[in-house]
């Protein structure tokens, strides 16, 4: 006789082999409310009430989601500094039959979130990954933010050193799509200096802070602009941001002419690097030059 198991991960029934002791559970993948606990789905919910194992980055955060829960569940906290040991663990446990239902803080897990080694080390121990999608603020933002939604880039969160945060965003400057950032509001009125200085004051962005919550704003204007709104007002440097911004509509031609210009300027005296660059483009030796010292300025 054959004998039939459900597989919730699968939704279908599926025979299993006798000599086979119980089969893996499924590592479930679960979204929840970046803000407004509304926003749990109906799906998400319900896995939330059955799963046998909750992995969650900090347990006091994510209990009230399932605060009307009846039946007793398993927390592992699954973070930064436990996720070496809480892997092994959750492994041990799915491969033994319990699913396990992995949640972030907020939004979207492995978003800028801890989960990648688990979600990897199921694939290769041959359990089956399922998500339940749902929020996420990188997309929440995007989908406010009137930017070219086409194409964009998910950088997530910029250095928090200034020196390298600059640098990081020059390598930036020249993409031509949508660019996403997650940046503590506190930091705004720096973070947006900097996106200025770097990808330009006149560059189209919106900031999209709390998202979802009782104090929820959304502004597109200037980077500029944006700044200078967030260094004066400074309900705007609380909670959390993301900041859209549109990519580069500079031609491909002038993106290459002005980093040439920017590298011959930091590594040759002004007169050589003109020289060279009027050399290796279009631009005569006056027009080299002034670019040379505009870089210098």
């Amino acid at each position: 006789m054959t004998v039939w198991h459900y597989n919730p991960c699968m939704n279908q029934a599926t025979p299993a082999a006798s000599s086979k002791p119980e089969q893996p559970g499924c590592l479930w993948v679960v979204a929840t409310p970046i803000g407004h606990l509304a926003d749990l789905s109906p799906r998400a919910r319900e896995l939330l009430h059955s799963a046998a194992v909750i992995a969650a980055e900090d347990t006091r955060i994510s209990r009230r989601l399932v605060e009307d829960r009846e039946a007793p569940v398993r927390w592992v906290v699954l973070n930064e500094h436990s996720e070496d040991k809480a892997v092994a663990d959750l492994i041990a446990l799915m491969s033994q039959g319990q699913s396990v239902a992995l949640i972030s803080d907020a939004g979207t897990p492995l978003i800028s979130d801890p989960g990648y080694r688990l979600v990897a080390a199921a694939h290769e121990a041959g359990i089956q990954v399922s998500p339940v999608p749902g929020p996420c603020a990188a997309v929440a933002a995007l989908s406010a933010a009137g930017l070219p939604s086409d194409r964009f880039l998910f950088e997530g969160f910029l250095p928090a050193k200034a020196g390298a945060r600059r640098q990081r965003l020059a390598t930036l400057s020249a993409l031509p799509t949508t660019l996403i950032f997650y940046v503590p509001a506190r930091d705004l009125p720096a973070v947006l200096k900097d996106m200025a200085d770097q990808l330009g004051a006149e560059r189209l962005a919106t900031v999209g802070r709390e998202l979802t919550k009782l104090h929820e704003t959304v502004r597109r204007d200037t980077l500029q602009a944006l700044q200078a709104w967030c260094a004066e007002d400074s309900n705007q440097q609380r909670g959390e941001a993301v900041v859209v911004v549109a990519g580069n509509a500079t031609p491909a031609a002038d993106i290459a002419v002005s980093a040439l210009t920017r590298e011959l300027a930091q590594a040759l005296p002004p007169s050589q690097a003109a020289a060279m660059l009027a050399r290796l483009t279009p631009l005569s030796r006056r027009e080299a030059f002034a670019l040379v010292e505009q870089q210098r300025s």
